[in-house]
């Protein structure tokens, strides 16, 4: 009896088995694919051209990785027109980034890193490594990451080290950026947090730069737990910005180029910058209108009589 169970239980168990694993290598629905078939259909592609690209993306889930951010690519990509042999390295490069990401937040996790929501700690890294993190990088920003006053995620290391990489598109050295972004995880910022700091600081790039206002002071700030916009007052002192007004600092931010802004959220949820972006085919020439049609000089009215009854002079 006892022997008949352990097969029942067995089979049950193989069952969930298989019925798990096809799950897992199918990633994408029946209905997805018809819905992105149908996409390119429109701009006049077979879907001979279409399922390798949707095979690629079935391939990396799999694999493990999320799929969300190669399908908005591949949607955005058809939608625009393009070629789908332009939009397979695209989906090829990132992927290889999401790979990367899994990588380094396995060593992070081994270390004893908590792992958080997952998925977006995949997807925030490969951005990360899309923006100019590296590698290197994010393992040094873990190692900081240690300590036993904040236990760090995976999804805040992941958002360290996109904040690094903004503030790297601000100009600031890695050295120093990879030494506030680590007291900023030491110190528990959340997520959003990390990346607010790093948008803030690539803002005020130039002040940084040229002494105006220093990284060391702000880290120091960062130590002490300050957070948000304590960080940035427009009157605080020893920032090395001297005894500009509230006005005067104003404006000097609204001249400076709004390059300096972060646009992370664009697409940044379709995981792509500007080496993944899809261009559009470009457009016929715009047919000139012809020359526009000048009115017909205006026929001077005869003079009205006088109606005072009296005459001209």
């Amino acid at each position: 009896m006892s022997t008949r169970t352990d097969i029942t239980m067995w089979g049950l168990t193989l069952a969930v088995i298989l019925v798990a694993a096809s799950v897992q290598a199918e990633p994408l629905s029946v209905q997805e694919r018809e819905a992105i078939t149908r996409l390119g259909s429109v701009q006049g592609r077979a879907a001979s051209e279409i399922n390798p690209l949707l095979d690629q993306v079935s391939k990396a889930g799999e694999r493990g990785l999320p799929t969300d951010s190669l399908l908005n690519k591949l949607k955005e990509g058809l939608a625009k027109g393009v070629e789908p042999t332009r939009i397979d390295p695209v989906l090829r490069q990132m992927t290889s980034r999401l790979e990367s990401a899994r990588e380094v937040l396995e060593e992070a996790k081994a270390r004893g890193m908590e792992e958080g929501n997952r998925q977006r700690a995949l997807e925030t890294l490969a951005e990360a490594f899309t923006r100019g993190a590296t590698k290197d990088e994010v393992r040094e920003l873990s190692r900081l990451a240690q300590d036993d006053r904040h236990k760090a995620t995976q999804e805040e290391l992941a958002a360290g080290a996109k904040s690094l990489a903004v503030m790297k598109e601000g100009r600031i050295p890695s050295k120093e950026g990879t030494a506030l972004v680590g007291e900023g995880i030491r110190q528990g910022y959340r997520s959003s947090e990390l990346l607010d700091l790093g948008r803030e600081v690539k803002r005020r790039g130039s002040d940084f730069e040229e002494g105006r206002a220093s990284l060391q002071q702000l880290r120091e700030q960062v130590s002490r737990g300050e957070k948000g916009d304590r960080l940035f007052r427009e009157d605080r002192s020893g920032s090395g910005s001297g005894d500009r007004g509230d006005r005067g600092d104003r404006g000097d931010r609204e001249k400076r180029d709004d390059s300096g802004r972060d646009r992370p959220d664009r697409q940044d949820r379709s995981g792509g910058d500007r080496s993944d972006r899809i261009d559009r085919p470009e457009k016929a020439d715009r047919v000139e209108r012809p020359d526009r049609i000048e009115r017909p000089e205006r026929i001077d009215r005869p003079e009205r009589s006088d109606r005072s009854g009296r005459g001209r002079d």
